[in-house]
């Protein structure tokens, strides 16, 4: 509900004042054969406000551009809650010297994508990019038991979860078309201490 509604006061904005939209889809809709928005209510509606950004925008002739993030890690991300994400979940538990938690079956496979590559990738989707598709992840994707080992230390394996995607496509050729790489990579930050 609230998604929808914070979603159509953004359009209704973006008409009112005539800017450009740049908006956040769920890249979680190009997971599994691009059945990853259905996986669970969130990733639907982040799928259904897609349609809606494009719809909206159309009717009122409106510039938008609908961009995609993968696995965004970096400073400040959040260690704890159900809004953590892996990296800094693992860095905590590190610190904490708690094992490294892994969903069953560990194998599935991430794109993660610097928060500075993410910015980097806004500035020049802001200017030049237009339309759905534009992608902003890394090429290279490791599985999160991969991830596990970056870090080290003990592992806990937990039960599958349903909706836990095992893969998704990375989906930056628009974005690479504007000139956009990414230049950041995980190994490296995590080597560097996070």
């Amino acid at each position: 509900k609230f998604n929808k509604l914070g979603t159509m006061s953004v359009l209704e904005y973006a008409k009112k004042i005539n800017a450009k939209l740049v908006y956040a889809g769920s890249s979680t809709k190009f997971a599994d054969n691009h059945d990853g928005y259905i996986k669970s209510p969130y990733t639907w509606s982040k799928e259904s406000n897609t349609e809606l950004v494009k719809l909206f925008c159309q009717w009122n002739s409106i510039d938008y551009a609908i961009t995609y993030f993968y696995n965004v890690y970096g400073p400040r991300e959040m260690g704890n809650g159900k809004y953590g994400t892996l990296i800094a979940l693992f860095k905590e538990k590190i610190k904490n010297g708690e094992p490294l938690t892994i969903v069953l079956p560990g194998s599935q496979r991430r794109n993660f994508t610097h928060v500075d590559d993410i910015v980097d990738g806004l500035i020049i989707i802001g200017e030049k990019g237009y339309g759905d598709e534009l992608g902003i992840g890394h090429d290279e994707s490791y599985s999160v038991m991969e991830v596990a080992g970056l870090f080290g230390g003990p592992i806990k394996i937990l039960p599958e979860r349903k909706g836990n995607r095992i893969s998704g496509k990375v989906v930056t050729d628009r974005t690479k078309a504007l000139g956009w790489y990414p230049k950041r990579n995980l190994e490296d930050y995590i080597q560097n201490g996070c």
